[in-house]
């Protein structure tokens, strides 16, 4: 126990760059997913087409691929990033994709009987999908979507191999640093990583029940 009360700051300093890490990249990954959702639904088929097309390739791709071509393809065409930003955009990139599936089963929840009835009243498909669709399909979308975030959380310690220094990171440099700890520092780590999935999950929990509907 010496050596984590010795290295506390170092694990602080990891825990709080997995948040950023986190809780950027689940931003910019559910905002993605939100337009990629509402083009697979979109009533233009070159639109489905396209969003298909992304979805379909990138979830079937190992997530570190997408970190190897954020960090080594994308400066081959001068786009270049820090490891951090490299890391955010990989993860919210891949992430996307599956956030973009749980929404998109949310919007094929609601009753077509919603659309049919916005559409009657002059409303166009934007109009509908924002006002009447969205709103109640992200009621039953809690519950996948803490599930990708949570697949985030767990993927986000991809980033130490690319010099993100992260929870897993800051792990690997302790252990290191006195290998006669591994049993400690592995269950230091461990809780942290699981305060930020059963927060979540807690989190998720009471939104789900705040927003419920009686069926």
């Amino acid at each position: 126990m010496l050596t984590i009360i010795n290295n506390l700051g170092i694990f602080w300093s990891g825990f709080l760059m997995t948040l950023a890490l986190v809780g950027v990249s689940s931003l910019a990954a559910v905002l993605l997913g939100a337009v990629l959702a509402t083009l697979r639904v979109s009533p233009v088929p070159i639109l489905r087409t396209a969003a298909t097309g992304y979805v379909e390739v990138v979830r079937n791709v190992p997530a570190t691929v997408i970190f190897f071509f954020t960090l080594f393809a994308l400066p081959q065409i001068d786009v270049r990033m820090d490891f951090f930003a490299a890391a955010v955009t990989a993860l919210s990139v891949y992430y996307a994709a599956f956030f973009c599936e749980a929404i998109r089963s949310g919007i094929n929840a609601v009753a077509p009987g919603q659309a049919e009835a916005a559409r009657s009243v002059g409303m166009t498909f934007n109009k509908s999908l924002v006002h009447v669709i969205l709103p109640q399909a992200w009621r039953s979308v809690i519950p996948p979507l803490i599930n990708v975030f949570i697949a985030l959380v767990k993927a986000s310690a991809v980033a130490s191999a690319f010099g993100v220094a992260e929870l897993l990171n800051v792990m690997e440099r302790v252990i290191n640093s006195d290998a006669s700890a591994v049993i400690p520092i592995l269950l230091t780590t461990a809780i942290l990583y699981l305060s930020i999935t059963i927060t979540a999950g807690i989190v998720a929990g009471h939104i789900e029940r705040k927003v419920a509907v009686s069926r």
